[in-house]
């Protein structure tokens, strides 16, 4: 993100995002990758929007008999005190946070997502 600082633009490291790596399906980061693309935004932006209404809604319905067999490592940065939130979900529902990340892609709201313009938003 970018900050008027004295008059001058200075590009700054959005302190409230931490890295974060889990197992998640191929399939699923396929499509997101897919998603994201003709949507201009990011995987992790989707991902972040669709646990944001899963936590909102606060249930969760998952069978752990159909954890996708496919799954791969996948880093990226989210948004600290929605993970902090996803952890203590996963928790109280007896899941991993990985369960509760691939649960998430079905309740992504399209007409509410950031863009990858987010990512270079202008703060004072």
């Amino acid at each position: 993100m970018w900050k008027l600082v004295g008059g001058k633009m200075i590009q700054t490291t959005d302190e409230t995002r931490i890295k974060f790596r889990t197992n998640i399906s191929q399939e699923i980061l396929e499509h997101l990758e897919e998603l994201s693309e003709e949507l201009d935004t990011y995987s992790n932006y989707l991902l972040e929007n669709g646990l944001q209404n899963v936590l909102a809604a606060g249930v969760i319905e998952y069978d752990k008999n159909l954890r996708p067999a496919d799954r791969i490592q996948y880093k990226t940065t989210y948004d600290q005190e929605l993970l902090e939130s996803v952890k203590k979900f996963a928790k109280d529902h007896k899941l991993f946070i990985n369960d509760i990340i691939e649960y998430s892609v079905e309740h992504i709201d399209f007409d509410n997502i950031k863009t990858k313009d987010h990512k270079n938003r202008l703060e004072s």
